[in-house]
């Protein structure tokens, strides 16, 4: 039996308006979600994205407190209800490990205010409607195997999501059984803001067992059985293509 529009399940998927982000919005849209997409820039394409999907677009600077709040007020505003939280938005560029120099104090705090306390401050300002849906609400936080092994595009990269994979683990206990919190930490993944990265690219295809980076589609829908997954919470799954193997 097909749900009213009013029953189906709202999810904000932030940075959704290329790659990953993209690929989820789509994803959980087809799954008969509502889906409310965003963007810091890319109005046109979000807003387009949304009229195809069926859904609604909301730019924000999630490093603007206030506009990141707002972003969870809007999604409220449009649709009464919120039930998924994917927080997808996050930024990322190459510094050599070893040039401890070249990772500025002011690089570290750009990373950290959009990798960590923008999903932080989205979670808080969800979770009373989180607690309130009426199929349990979900928070799905898109982390990086950079946070498991010692790997990724630089030290204040990598040490951003190993710390939002360890927020996951902390939410999940304090926020059950109303809301459970789990993260996904993909390897590379083939998207516009990886596409010249050809030192990564020839690693996942020499070395994973896979032989391939991940396609968005694949994140999502590791990010869609995490949703549906009810018993789910706490986990932080690490999906780079068998590549820990090696």
């Amino acid at each position: 039996m097909r749900m009213e529009q009013a029953d189906r399940p709202v999810a904000l998927v932030s940075g959704s308006t290329s790659g990953i982000g993209e690929a989820v919005a789509r994803r959980l849209a087809g799954d008969g979600m509502r889906v409310v997409v965003h963007s810091r820039r890319s109005a046109e394409a979000g807003q387009a994205l949304a009229a195809e999907l069926g859904g609604a677009y909301v730019r924000a600077d999630l490093a603007v407190e206030e506009e990141a709040r707002g972003l969870v007020e809007a999604a409220l505003g449009q649709y009464g209800r919120l039930d998924v939280l994917v927080n997808n938005a996050g930024i990322s560029w190459p510094i050599p490990h070893d040039d401890l120099a070249a990772a500025t104090p002011a690089d570290w705090r750009q990373l950290l205010e959009v990798n960590l306390i923008a999903p932080w401050v989205l979670c808080t300002a969800a979770l009373p409607a989180l607690r309130e849906s009426p199929v349990g609400g979900s928070i799905v936080n898109v982390t990086s195997h950079a946070g498991v092994r010692p790997k990724g595009s630089s030290v204040p990269y990598a040490a951003s999501k190993a710390a939002l994979n360890h927020v996951t683990r902390l939410l999940a206990a304090a926020l059950g059984p109303e809301v459970r919190v789990n993260a996904v930490a993909p390897g590379l993944v083939d998207t516009p803001m990886t596409k010249d990265w050809a030192h990564a690219h020839e690693l996942w295809r020499d070395r994973a067992p896979m032989r391939r980076p991940a396609q968005p589609a694949d994140v999502a829908d590791l990010v869609a059985s995490v949703i549906a997954s009810t018993y789910l919470t706490g986990e932080v799954i690490v999906m780079d293509g068998g590549l820990n193997l090696t």
